[in-house]
């Protein structure tokens, strides 16, 4: 017998995008390098190789965000333990918005996500770096 699935996506991202701030692409272009933010990429590995990543944004796989955040994890990474605005990115802003919600539960602030994600951010002619 299939699954019956209550809750789809659509659901999901319309609920996060409810409660968690856009960054724009603009807005974003102005904030990546300062020492106030830190930008948050949450593709996997493979996405950074193959595309590159903004300059100076974290990688945070999204399957190890809520174990990096929290402070009693034996993860836990100290980039999350600062008082600075983070901006989650991913490739078109999904993984993002969930992220930013579920972070933003788990009591980091200030969050916000990127609007149109990373591929957004490259249309409108944002910096790359390749990842190392």
């Amino acid at each position: 017998m299939p699954q019956t699935i209550t809750k789809g996506i659509r659901a999901l991202l319309d609920e996060a995008n409810a409660v968690v701030d856009t960054l724009s692409v603009a807005q974003a272009k102005q904030l990546f390098d300062s020492p106030d933010y830190v930008f948050v990429d949450l593709r996997d590995i493979r996405e950074l190789q193959r595309s590159g990543m903004i300059p100076g944004a974290f990688s945070c796989p999204r399957g190890m965000l809520e174990f990096w955040i929290d402070p009693q994890s034996p993860y836990h990474k100290e980039i999350f333990n600062q008082d600075k605005t983070y901006v989650f990115y991913c490739a078109s802003a999904w993984r993002s918005a969930l992220s930013a919600k579920i972070a933003q539960e788990m009591g980091l602030k200030p969050v916000m996500h990127l609007e149109g994600g990373f591929g957004e951010w490259v249309k409108q002619g944002g910096a790359t770096v390749k990842k190392q």
